[in-house]
């Protein structure tokens, strides 16, 4: 009885990690290919599962955060979709690269084509220049089925909270790199880990030279034993030519 108690529970437990992964991963997300780090350019996937088993999605539409501006935003063509950029004109024009930039991409939105049930899309998108002073950036996103089914992934996680039903698509920012990565120079953790490196390969000469010198008299203690094993049988031929 006990036994059959406990398999329950662990079947109920699987079950249950089973749901909620799916659930966890069918929702509209962002992901960077590479990584993108504050300050820098990065192109990002926006990836569209279908939930439903009796309808296709036909349309997706990203909305850019606007205190988060993006100067640069450039779809890559998706075959069987059209495209649709929209921009909005910036109360304070931004500088970028000593121009001044007046306008900046608010949404995106791809329609005309089909993600069957059971399947995904991919929406690649090159942008830039990511936030220097934000670990993060929030999409929200919405999209629509053939049967006239919207869905709003607009909501914000919050910290301590459990995930939304229906999550906004949420970038992860990484550290920006400093200044030596691009010129070329030598960082300090990477001069310390030369020192470092330094040191392991002297250990490692002390340790070879060790090694040599085990190995020589290792052949010498060998040859040795050669020897006195070949005095030990003549003795005892001699041995027993004197007795005989």
């Amino acid at each position: 009885m006990k036994t059959s108690r406990v398999s329950f529970a662990a079947a109920l437990a699987a079950g249950s990690v089973l749901v909620l992964s799916g659930t966890a991963f069918a929702h509209v997300g962002v992901q960077p290919i590479g990584e993108a780090a504050q300050g820098g350019y990065a192109t990002l996937n926006f990836k569209v599962p279908n939930e439903r088993d009796n309808a296709s999605t036909t349309q997706l539409e990203v909305n850019f955060p606007v205190d988060q501006p993006l100067t640069s935003v450039m779809p890559q063509d998706v075959p069987g979709w059209t495209v649709n950029v929209e921009r909005t004109k910036l109360d304070k024009p931004l500088t970028v690269h000593g121009k001044q930039v007046n306008e900046v991409v608010t949404k995106v939105t791809w329609s005309g084509g089909k993600i069957g049930p059971g399947m995904f899309q991919q929406f690649p998108v090159s942008v830039g220049k990511l936030p220097e002073n934000a670990d993060r950036m929030v999409f929200k996103a919405i999209q629509t089925y053939d049967n006239n089914e919207v869905v709003r992934w607009i909501e914000e996680a919050k910290e301590g909270a459990a995930e939304p039903q229906t999550p906004a698509p949420v970038l992860k920012l990484t550290a920006a790199k400093g200044d030596d990565h691009h010129a070329g120079g030598k960082t300090d953790e990477a001069k310390n880990t030369e020192k470092d490196g330094g040191k392991d390969a002297g250990h490692g000469h002390d340790e070879a030279s060790a090694d040599h010198g085990s190995d020589t008299t290792a052949r010498a203690l060998g040859i040795a034993g050669i020897v006195v094993g070949l005095g030990g049988v003549a003795f005892g031929v001699a041995s027993r030519r004197r007795s005989a």
